[in-house]
């Protein structure tokens, strides 16, 4: 027994059964002697129920917690110097995946048979977020152990200082040491003042620009190209997510309608067997009866009987005194 198997097994369970599956692991680790073990089982707090559903994403989605991952990495990157425009549309980007997959987190806990609140949805929304935001974040959501919820640092993407400094269309750019870039001069080339080696300066520094350019806009690139890899693939199981709830919808309906037409079925037998019970009591009455009237009768014949012998044998008296 170590602490990792343990953990990973808790922190599957549903949170009401974690404090109880706890204490039996920290007890057998105290049977075997090892206290230190039983100890840091016993420390191990319960997950609170967005902490629980954020868990069960990572644990059932292993591929989409990959993909927020990347992306998460891809965000970071792009978000170094970028400008307003492009903040924005990245923001919207990973708010649009964090919220479709804090729902799948809320669908799978319903499945679960332990729905969670709309707050605590959007604690998975938010722990989400801090998953993108910070890589520690992710890796310890990733790990699926979380027994709170994760806060996203205030800023990321960081809109508002983009929004202050960098406004659409706007002719001016952040340069990398954090002062805004002059606006580039109409002429082109050094006046007959400049020395040479400000030139040859200037010219090495504006290279260095472009070149680092170039990278910020591969860099954006390519985490345009996940989000939106990421989005069509949350698109897509969206689409599926609500076929199955819709799937699910109508077997439930199935199954209430046949609950009603067994429930109708049960009384409709409970009737008949009670009709069976008093047709059964009125076939013994009557058996009872018929076999009273059949000792009736062979009473009947006997008293026939033996009136007939006594006429009989009158009449014969009768006979031999005439």
């Amino acid at each position: 027994m170590d602490l990792d198997a343990v953990a990973d097994e808790l922190y599957g369970l549903s949170p009401g059964d974690f404090t109880s599956a706890r204490e039996v692991r920290a007890k057998s680790a105290r049977s075997e002697g090892d206290r230190e073990l039983a100890e840091r089982i016993h420390r191990l707090r319960r997950p609170t129920l967005s902490a629980w559903a954020s868990n069960l994403l990572v644990r059932d989605q292993p591929e989409e917690t990959r993909r927020l991952l990347r992306l998460g990495e891809a965000l970071r990157q792009a978000t170094e110097e970028l400008d307003g425009d492009q903040l924005r549309e990245l923001s919207a980007q990973q708010r649009k995946v964090t919220s479709a997959l804090a729902r799948q987190a809320a669908h799978l806990a319903r499945e679960a048979g332990q729905p969670i609140s709309e707050e605590a949805q959007r604690e998975v929304q938010e722990t989400l977020q801090a998953v993108l935001a910070d890589p520690d974040a992710g890796q310890e959501w990733a790990a699926g152990r979380l027994a709170k919820p994760l806060s996203a640092p205030v800023g990321f993407p960081a809109l508002s200082a983009a929004s202050s400094q960098a406004s659409p269309r706007s002719s001016s750019r952040v340069s990398s040491n954090g002062r805004p870039a002059s606006r580039r001069k109409e002429a082109a080339g050094p006046t007959a003042a400049e020395p040479a080696t400000r030139t040859s300066a200037r010219t090495a520094d504006l290279e260095a620009a472009r070149a680092r350019r170039r990278a910020r806009q591969e860099r954006l690139e390519q985490a345009r190209q996940q989000a939106a890899e990421a989005d069509r693939e949350l698109t897509e199981r969206e689409g599926r997510l609500t076929a199955v709830e819709d799937e699910q919808g109508q077997a439930e309906e199935l199954a209430r309608r046949a609950e009603e037409r067994i429930t109708e079925l049960t009384r409709a037998l409970a009737e008949a067997e009670g009709e069976r019970d008093r047709a059964q009591d009125a076939v013994r009455e009557a058996h009872d009866q018929a076999r009273e009237a059949e000792r009736s009768v062979k009473e009947a014949r006997r008293h026939a009987r033996d009136a007939a012998a006594q006429v009989r044998r009158l009449e014969g008296q009768l006979r031999r005194t005439t």
